[in-house]
């Protein structure tokens, strides 16, 4: 079944990989985060890119607004720090004020495929995801860690390197993780917007419904350790 598909995941890991190399040239989506705030105690933070942006929509599309109103019912309130182009440095630097402003109970982390693109070293998207997690972890905030692919035309080896940092810091700090957030609509030609590459608001529930077992496991995780 892997080697049916491998061709058609390559393309659209492609795909993909030139939308998000292109996030630093065109105009940005969200230039500054988009907050949705609520009279809630409790506060789940997501750190993320342009596919965590709602790039090419209204921001309302997006998955983590859709998030947003099914966790509305929890009585727990969504913040979404995501901006284009964002790099696990600029996520890393931005985190302390978050924390502090919004004291967020979870993460979710969707950094370092522009680290990548950019020629990065993936020993510092590495120390940098890490710090991140460091200071998550020293607010007693849980996190959950979303994992991007590359084209294997980029090099095998290097997208291979890049798989491997995220499994590294899931495994080392024992993280919720999603190696590939993106898997059930990357092959859905439906679910690209018309340039073809990037998914469209068809496809932010899918997103949704990918990552809802893990967000509900960081939920109940965290309300199971605190009783």
């Amino acid at each position: 079944m892997l080697l049916k598909i491998q061709v058609g995941v390559n393309q659209v890991i492609l795909i993909l990989f030139l939308a998000i190399l292109g996030y630093s040239s065109v105009t940005q989506a969200v230039e500054k985060p988009n907050i949705a705030a609520t009279n809630s105690s409790q506060t789940l933070l997501v750190l993320g890119d342009s596919l965590s942006a709602a790039y090419g929509m209204s921001v309302e599309q997006g998955w983590v607004t859709l998030l947003a109103n099914k966790l509305q019912k929890k009585n727990i309130n969504v913040v979404n720090a995501s901006i284009s182009g964002e790099t696990t440095s600029g996520g890393k630097n931005r985190l302390p004020k978050l924390l502090k402003d919004y004291q967020p109970n979870w993460i979710i982390v969707e950094l370092g495929a522009n680290d990548a693109l950019r020629g990065q070293a993936l020993q510092t998207t590495q120390r940098n995801l890490q710090t991140i997690i460091d200071l998550s972890q020293e607010t007693g905030a849980k996190t959950l860690l979303l994992g991007i692919r590359l084209p294997t035309n980029y090099g095998p080896a290097y997208d291979q390197m890049l798989q491997q940092t995220f499994k590294r810091v899931a495994s080392k700090n024992q993280l919720l993780f999603a190696p590939f957030f993106l898997e059930t609509v990357a092959l859905e030609p439906d679910l690209m917007q018309e340039d073809g590459l990037h998914p469209n608001a068809s496809a932010q529930p899918k997103i949704l419904d990918h990552l809802w077992p893990l967000i509900q496991e960081l939920i109940t995780s965290s309300a199971k350790q605190a009783a």
